[in-house]
């Protein structure tokens, strides 16, 4: 199954010999580089513009990619960002430019940063009951960036220096997605007491986002029902665990918040959402992500599918599809799933499972079949491309595979994972200025410009035609005026 941790952790031995094994950030080097963020605001007015918004946030995710545990899941990823830009679609937002991240964590968490970023826990699938519920919560996350909450507390702060407010903000928002260690020796560094009281939302921010989330979930076709359950789910866990939801942690949970939450919902008209079983199939590859005992887990699963109808029994066969790939029984999973691929044989979420199934049974030509054809239909679809590229790897065919990545890149030219494949795979064929290419925008999303000029001059030196110079002379000019701009 195609699910991974983050590049930074993975051990490919040619990135390892050539450094690029970063690892996660200690502590120290996590300080220095959160030091270094941009300003945020007009240092005299206090004022800070959407544009200003959307390029500290550009700042915030480099920072964050480094130093949070991603979980690399093209078909997860995929859904969030629908999901997430038909609520767009259905909210206050105005600008509609989010980028997402993804956390390899199963805690129940999301969080929302300037300038359009939403992270995400893959644990939130874990504890949703339904989309509905799942919705809510990035309902309101989007609701805290359109009202511009963060924007408004710093203006707030008007004696406050602009430099430490965004260091304070970059370690909340660290700590919110799970790099506690980190975030909080930001915190304590740039005086995590005032910034704190500063920056946390308040009572009102909170109970905003609520009314202003379900008024999103009820116009993008959601019950609005599902808000005030999802909450109800946060309050038994915080009951009936030791450890408090981490979303609770910055986004405080009373009893009156729920009971106010409820009342909103009863006063909107009913609405019947059907389940989405790509929500469900989704909730199975989080589960399975998380999961070790997958004899048990398929026990389980096929103990229940007797009382599962439609939806539900299409996500508990796809699961067990999973578990038995994860355990090596491919001409089982591919049985499995054939039942699902007979209902419903154009679903990517499926075909892209089938495939996983070939590629990892190292039949090939049998994947990359499968994959031609789905693309031919679905031209450009993320998880079908980034499979087949994955596949096309696994067979040794890395110049076509650094085709599809190079075309991938063009698509998501942020997607620090495309650039970290494709560095590997132009030092196996040899094109040495390529590497240093890729490695330069590797290192360019996860905030380290500096190594990123570092290679694009190495790049220099190798043998390049003049168009090549001129578009790494370009980058080099890029990149450096947004150290000047933000870090000088």
């Amino acid at each position: 199954m195609n699910m991974s941790i983050h590049p930074l952790q993975k051990a490919k031995p040619y990135l390892l010999a050539a450094s690029i094994c970063v690892g996660v950030f200690s502590t120290q080097s996590a300080y220095a580089q959160i030091e270094n963020l941009p300003v945020l605001g007009d240092s005299v007015s206090g004022t800070i513009t959407t544009q200003q918004e959307y390029e500290f946030g550009r700042e915030i995710i480099r920072s964050m990619r480094a130093q949070s545990p991603l979980l690399n899941d093209p078909l997860i990823e995929e859904y969030i960002a629908s999901l997430s830009y038909h609520l767009a679609a259905n909210s206050e937002l105005t600008d509609h430019r989010l980028e997402f991240l993804l956390i390899d964590s199963d805690q129940l968490n999301a969080f929302a940063a300037p300038g359009g970023i939403v992270g995400i826990n893959a644990g939130l699938f874990i504890y949703a009951d339904n989309e509905g519920q799942f919705a809510s919560v990035v309902s309101h996350e989007l609701a805290h960036l359109s009202q511009r909450h963060y924007a408004r507390r710093v203006a707030e702060s008007q004696s406050s220096r602009f430099a430490s407010i965004a260091t304070a903000l970059a370690g909340l928002l660290i700590v919110a997605a799970g790099g506690a260690e980190a975030g909080q020796a930001a915190i304590a560094a740039s005086q995590a007491v005032m910034m704190e009281n500063r920056l946390q939302f308040s009572r009102g921010n909170e109970e905003e986002a609520d009314r202003v989330g379900m008024r999103t979930l009820f116009n993008a076709g959601f019950d609005p029902e599902d808000m005030p359950g999802m909450f109800e789910n946060m309050m038994q866990m915080r009951s009936f665990s030791r450890q408090i939801p981490e979303f609770l942690s910055s986004h405080p949970l009373s009893e009156n918040r729920v009971a106010d939450s409820r009342n909103r919902a009863l006063g909107l008209p009913a609405v019947e959402h059907i389940q989405n079983v790509e929500f469900l199939l989704m909730k199975q590859r989080a589960l399975l992500h998380f999961e070790n005992d997958y004899e048990g887990f398929i026990e389980n699963l096929e103990r229940d599918l007797p009382q599962l109808n439609g939806a539900e029994a299409d996500a508990a066969i796809y699961g067990i599809a999973i578990a038995q790939l994860q355990r090596g029984e491919f001409v089982a999973a591919s049985e499995t799933l054939s039942a699902l691929l007979r209902k419903d044989p154009n679903r990517i979420s499926y075909v892209v499972l089938e495939a996983e199934i070939a590629k990892t049974s190292e039949n090939y030509e049998q994947a990359l079949t499968i994959l031609e054809e789905n693309l031919d239909i679905n031209p450009n679809n993320y998880p079908l491309s980034m499979t087949y590229a994955q596949t096309l790897d696994a067979s040794n065919r890395y110049a076509e595979a650094i085709t599809v990545y190079k075309e991938l890149s063009q698509l998501r030219p942020s997607d620090t994972n495309i650039w970290y494949e494709l560095a590997e795979l132009q030092g196996l064929v040899g094109d040495i200025s390529g590497v240093h290419q890729a490695r330069a925008e590797y290192f360019y999303g996860i905030g380290e410009l500096g190594r990123a000029l570092e290679h694009l001059n190495s790049a220099l030196l190798e043998r390049n035609n003049s168009l090549t110079i001129a578009r790494i002379n370009q980058r080099l000019d890029d990149i450096q005026e947004t150290i000047d701009r933000y870090y000088r």
